[in-house]
C-alpha cells in the first residue's frame, strides 16, 4: 500500500460528503435571483416584516418550550426574518437582538424605523414631498421613529410617519434593503 493511500482515502471520503451535504436546487429556488435564498415557506430571506401585536415574546428558540428573552411591546416594529422552522421564524430587530417568534405574531406588512443608528443623537431626517433633494419639506423625522412603507423605489421610500406623508431617502430606514423596490 503506498504511503498517501490513506489521505486519498481521506480525500474521496471528504469529497463524497460534500457532495451528500450540498442542498439540491428546489423548482422555488430556481425561479429566484440568483444570489436569493428561499425559505421552507417559498418566501425569500432574508425579509422585512413587522409585529402583529403590541405584546410578542422572542424565545431562545422555535417553541413555547423555550425561555423568552425579549418581550416587545409595539406592533408595526419591523423585524427582519433571517431563518425557518416550522411555524417559527428566527429574526433580527433593529439593535441586532436575535431570536424565535410564532409567524402568527407576524404581519407582511412592510414598516420601517427611520435612521436607528442615530437613536438618541442629532440627527436630521427629512421627509420630502417628491422623491427628490429639493422637493418641499414635509417634515423631519426623529431618529427611532417608526413609518408604515408604502412604496420604494430603490433610492427613495414613500412612507407615513404620525400622518405626516412623504418620501424619505432608503439609505436612511431600517426596513428595506437598499435597491429594493416595495409596492404595496
Amino acid at each position: 500500500m503506498p504511503a498517501n493511500a490513506p489521505f486519498r482515502s481521506l480525500f474521496a471520503a471528504l469529497a463524497v460528503a460534500m457532495l451528500v451535504a450540498t442542498p439540491m436546487t428546489t423548482h422555488a429556488q430556481a425561479n429566484t435571483e440568483p444570489n436569493e435564498k428561499v425559505g421552507p415557506s417559498g418566501l425569500p430571506l432574508p425579509r422585512f416584516v413587522s409585529l402583529k401585536s403590541s405584546r410578542v415574546n422572542m424565545r431562545v428558540g422555535p417553541g413555547l418550550s423555550y425561555a423568552v428573552n425579549w418581550m416587545y411591546m409595539k406592533s408595526g416594529l419591523p423585524m427582519e426574518i433571517i431563518q425557518e422552522y416550522d411555524n417559527w421564524r428566527r429574526v433580527r430587530d433593529a439593535d441586532g437582538a436575535e431570536g424565535w417568534i410564532n409567524q402568527a405574531l407576524l404581519s407582511g406588512r412592510r414598516t420601517a424605523i427611520a435612521a436607528p443608528w442615530f437613536k438618541g443623537k442629532e440627527a436630521d431626517i427629512e421627509l420630502r414631498a417628491d422623491p427628490q433633494e429639493d422637493a418641499r419639506l414635509v417634515a423631519h423625522i426623529e431618529p427611532g421613529a417608526i413609518g408604515s412603507i408604502k412604496l420604494c423605489n430603490g433610492d427613495w421610500c414613500e412612507m407615513e410617519f404620525a400622518g405626516y406623508s412623504g418620501w424619505v431617502h432608503q439609505s436612511q430606514v431600517w426596513g428595506a434593503y437598499p435597491g429594493e423596490t416595495i409596492k404595496d
